[in-house]
């Protein structure tokens, strides 16, 4: 057990959403990068699953439950701070820490929103009902957002891209993992 954080198993549904980047300020306070222009979900949940850095040094093993006590935007990023982490030594033995939250602590999005990782392994089809891949995930080009589609012609993994804005996108149906979109195979 790490600075008084519990053990904890990883919910089955748990997204990562970003990496705790250092210690901010002396009062265990760091700053987090998210993984998402939105971080809505960091700030929803008070409960976030914490995992050792993928690389560089590794302070801890296994999960951690951190319970937030808060989180919240400053200058553009975030920041946070926590039960049992009350200075700035104990909050740097956290950097580089993977942060994971229950996908079910999400707060609702509104009508005709999407959380990205929702999105994943659909299948994309056109108007006329043509296969055009699947997305393998998505980039934030500045003014909209772009599905990047993978899918396989002549024995040949290919990627299409289609611009995930209203004038392209049909429907999305998260319960029948199908997006329709107004684009042909041949864009």
């Amino acid at each position: 057990m790490m600075l008084g954080l519990e053990s904890a198993e990883l919910p089955a549904d748990a997204i990562e959403v970003g990496r705790i980047a250092d210690a901010w300020g002396v009062k265990g306070w760091f700053k987090v990068l998210p993984y998402s222009a939105s971080p809505e979900a960091l700030f929803s949940s008070k409960r976030w699953f914490l995992q050792p850095a993928t690389q560089g040094a590794k302070t801890f093993s296994g999960t951690l439950l951190f319970k937030v006590a808060e989180a919240k935007d400053h200058s553009g990023s975030v920041v946070a701070h926590g039960q049992n982490v009350t200075d700035r030594n104990q909050a740097e033995l956290l950097k580089g820490a993977r942060i994971f939250v229950a996908r079910s602590s999400f707060p609702t999005p509104d009508a005709d929103e999407y959380y990205w990782v929702d999105l994943l392994g659909l299948d994309v089809v056109n108007r006329e009902g043509e296969a055009m891949g699947q997305v393998r995930e998505l980039l934030h080009t500045g003014p909209q957002t772009v599905l990047v589609l993978e899918f396989v012609e002549d024995d040949k993994t290919q990627e299409r891209m289609i611009p995930f804005v209203s004038a392209y996108i049909d429907n999305v149906d998260l319960a029948g993992r199908r997006i329709t979109v107004d684009w042909h195979t041949d864009y």
